[in-house]
């Protein structure tokens, strides 16, 4: 039995004698932060206990491993332990990535101080945390405002759509915290259905030179990113109640964050407004007001070199479109247009009637990121759903019924790695894959203005960034697109063949059904984009860019297939289905100086566009639902050329100066006139003084001088008025007068103990009640703009 015993354990341990112990486990550990190596990190092996330290450049070596599977526990000063699993086969390289000063970066994260760039060769206009609490009760418009180089097409002044570098709409691509925003942004009315109140920091970039998020952003691109969760356990949020006098009107937003050490985290957010009637400084807009509420859930695990987050939010809102934009007959029109005063006016009042406009949008999302030896790898799938209803006025039984319903929905999912090829380069590769189906319901009796279709979008981007030595940063990169459109369109058969589609298109229609003709384009656009770019550092304060961007745009819904009454805009619209898809070629160049002196930055770009899209007034149609302009459609050649100046300085010791200039100029080359709708001159000057000793209190002082547009089309045009039998002239070209606008603005905390801080905040816009009309406000034409404006908002920080 001995001798049996013995015979086994020899039997047994022949495998053991047999194997290779000599086998060799190397590599570095690294900061995953900034990729700095980590000296005098202690390496672990679980089992066999051996314990080794990282060099000064961040490398170990164990010698003489059996091959196998082994745990490695890894320690560092001021990181958290992790435990990793490695095979080890002969000699085996294997990096291990922390971080470090986890303390530190959770700090940093608090404070919403990290920025990824999204282009090196192109300066980013940043807004802060702090400037987005002070606009909770306003929009996303209203908070771009504030930036040099951007302002907005309003609709009244509930409806704001951004404008960057004169261009709007498509041309501006909104990404709100890695989801690209589709809500029908082709409408002049249609504002962003995002609300604010949900965004840690937004970052604006003048021109299509970030090619991983589109390749058609002609105008710029808007990013919207969620505040940063710190890795620790914490349970924190904030809530903004204000009341403004204008309106009479209310906002209420507030958070709750909880946070765990291990990487779990969890947000819940909400928001309401409530506004009646605004008012001009010497009437009442009657219809204009707006109610809204918003939420979103966000869960997610953070565990640095991995994680994952899913976000749900829902965006609702109701807004009244001025009632004296909608008319009755030609004579009607020509006088609101020639009068100082709208033809309806009515007692204040919160309800909205028709017409109006109701939109609910759904975001769902998923993000994953993963860190490999190679790169990091992302990962994302959102879905959208935007239900949009636009109400006229209407009798008997539609009185209720939409005359425009609406229901786009997209699903994205996005594929990208984040590489650094050496110290020097770094890659930015990706694909990206979209289905979207657009469902206008024909119950509501009106012919539809968008049609019925199916778009499928696919598109491949490479992004390099090379450091040719400490002061010079070079930027390339290229983006290929693939749109296909399969489109059900109703067509009056009198507009088809006025437009010769007849001769151009008759293999696309499906059926002939008298006065209407039933047809299914299927569109194909292959577009290409670029970006080339430099970014050179002379000091630590002062720098260059330079950037040239190629961007191609296809033709929108809208643009192609509009025939007939937008009920919201006040306006009949017509498109063209023979438009070609828009290159842009934008050459900017800044130069910025930051110091603790004197900051500034100058930039002035060039936008040469071919084919490009605009819609402008060609004349006045009378319906049953009364008497419209007609706006248009048509394709051209264009050319921007504008610059904008940033200036920042300190007067004293807490007192500082800003100013801020913005000019464009846009040109039909191919007509040799203006565009419509350039934003005219705009001169910002302000003061602000900040006492951080003086319970954080802060006073602002800003003076706002919008310039005449003294160029623009000559879009007049004649109408036959019965009632006098007579033509007249209907005046929609020219532009408003100069005006100039004081805003004050203050804040001071009130009550802080435990981390918990109180702040009141009281601010006035149009401080002396100045009557004015702003040319980018589609509603110029019937009514001012608004008065004095008074808010009072308590913000609580627990």
């Amino acid at each position: 039995m001995r001798s049996f015993a013995w015979g086994l354990l020899l039997f047994l341990s022949i495998p053991s004698i047999s194997q290779n112990c000599n086998s060799v486990l190397s590599g570095s550990v690294i900061d995953l932060h900034d990729g700095e190596p980590l000296s005098g990190a202690t390496l672990i092996l679980i089992g066999p206990e051996i314990s080794v330290l990282t060099d000064f450049g961040g490398n170990y070596n164990i010698n003489g491993l059996c091959d196998g599977t082994y745990s490695v526990q890894i320690s560092h000063p001021e990181c958290d332990t992790k435990t990793f699993t490695v095979n080890v086969k002969g000699s085996t390289t294997k990096n291990f990535w922390l971080e470090h000063h986890l303390e530190e970066l959770n700090q940093i994260i608090i404070e919403g101080k990290i920025f990824e760039n999204k282009s090196e060769s192109q300066v980013q206009n940043n807004i802060s945390n702090e400037t987005i609490e002070r606009f909770s009760g306003a929009s996303l418009g209203d908070a771009l405002n504030s930036l040099s180089g951007v302002s907005s097409l309003n609709t009244g002044n509930t409806v704001v759509k951004p404008i960057i570098n004169g261009l709007h709409s498509s041309r501006v691509v909104i990404i709100n915290d890695g989801a690209r925003m589709e809500d029908q942004e082709w409408g002049a009315e249609h504002a962003p259905n995002i609300d604010i109140n949900t965004a840690g920091s937004i970052t604006v970039i003048k021109g299509a030179s970030a090619l991983q998020y589109s390749g058609d952003a002609v105008g710029g691109v808007i990013i919207t990113e969620a505040a940063k969760i710190p890795l620790m356990d914490s349970l924190y949020g904030k809530t903004i109640v204000g009341f403004a006098s204008n309106g009479r009107g209310s906002t209420v937003s507030s958070h709750l964050t909880k946070s765990f050490k291990n990487g779990w985290y969890g947000t819940i957010q909400g928001s309401v407004k409530r506004f009646g009637d605004f008012e001009t400084p010497d009437y009442v807009l009657s219809n204009t007001g707006v109610s809204e509420k918003n939420a979103s859930l966000r869960l997610g695990l953070n565990r640095i070199n991995y994680g994952v987050e899913a976000t749900y939010s829902i965006f609702k809102n109701e807004i009244g479109i001025l009632r004296a934009s909608h008319l009755g007959g030609a004579q009607d029109q020509v006088n609101a247009i020639n009068s100082d005063r709208p033809f309806v006016i009515d007692d204040f009042t919160y309800k909205i009637d028709a017409p109006k406009q109701e939109v609910t949008h759904h975001l769902a999302k998923v993000k994953s990121f993963m860190d490999f030896d190679f790169g990091k790898l992302h990962l994302n799938y959102d879905f959208q759903k935007n239900q949009r209803f636009e109400f006229d006025i209407r009798r008997g039984d539609d009185a209720d019924k939409p005359s425009v319903d609406l229901q786009l929905t997209t699903h994205t999912l996005a594929l990208g790695l984040d590489t650094r090829l050496s110290e020097n380069l770094d890659l930015k590769t990706g694909i990206i894959a979209r289905y979207q189906n657009n469902f206008a319901d024909p119950s509501t009796g009106v012919r539809r203005l968008i049609p019925d279709f199916k778009r499928y979008d696919l598109g491949v981007y490479v992004v390099a960034d090379y450091k040719l030595n400490e002061n010079l940063l070079v930027e390339a990169g290229a983006r290929f697109d693939y749109v296909f459109m399969d489109v059900l369109k109703f067509y009056r058969k009198s507009f088809w063949e006025s437009r010769g589609y007849n001769l151009l298109f008759p293999e696309i229609v499906v059926e002939d059904l008298g006065d209407q003709i039933l047809t299914n384009p299927e569109l194909t656009y292959e577009n290409g984009s670029a970006t080339a770019g430099l970014v050179y550092e002379f000091s630590n304060e002062n720098k260059f860019y330079l950037n040239y961007s190629l961007a191609t745009r296809s033709p929108n819904p809208s643009e192609l297939f509009s025939e007939g009454l937008h009920h919201s805009a006040s306006r009949i619209e017509l498109g063209d289905l023979r438009f070609m898809p828009e290159v842009s070629n934008k050459l900017s160049a800044t130069f910025q100086r930051e110091s603790g002196k004197i900051s500034f930055a100058i930039n002035p770009y060039l936008n040469s566009i071919s084919n490009f899209i605009l819609i402008e007034p060609t004349g006045i149609q009378q319906t049953i639902r009364g008497n419209f302009q007609v706006w248009e459609y048509r394709q051209t050649q264009a050319q921007l050329l504008g610059v904008d100046l940033d200036l920042n300085f300190p007067l004293l010791k807490n007192l500082q100066m800003n100013n801020q200039f913005s000019l464009v100029k846009g040109y039909d080359t191919d007509l040799e006139r203006p565009l419509i709708n350039i934003p005219p001159a705009s001169l910002e000057n302000g003061l602000v003084y900040e006492n951080k000793f003086l319970k954080n209190l802060r006073l602002s002082l800003q003076s706002q001088y919008n310039f005449k547009q003294n160029e623009f089309p000559n879009n007049n045009f004649e109408v036959f008025v019965p009632e006098t039998e007579s033509f007249e002239t209907v005046d929609v070209s020219s532009t408003p007068p100069a005006y100039h606008l004081m805003n004050f603005s203050s804040e001071v905390d009130i009550y802080s103990v435990s981390g918990s801080v109180i702040n009141l905040g009281l601010s006035v816009s149009n401080l002396f009640d100045v009557s004015y009309r702003n040319y980018l406000n589609r509603l110029r034409y019937y009514a001012d703009d608004l008065g004095r404006n008074i808010t009072l908002s308590v913000k609580i920080n627990y």
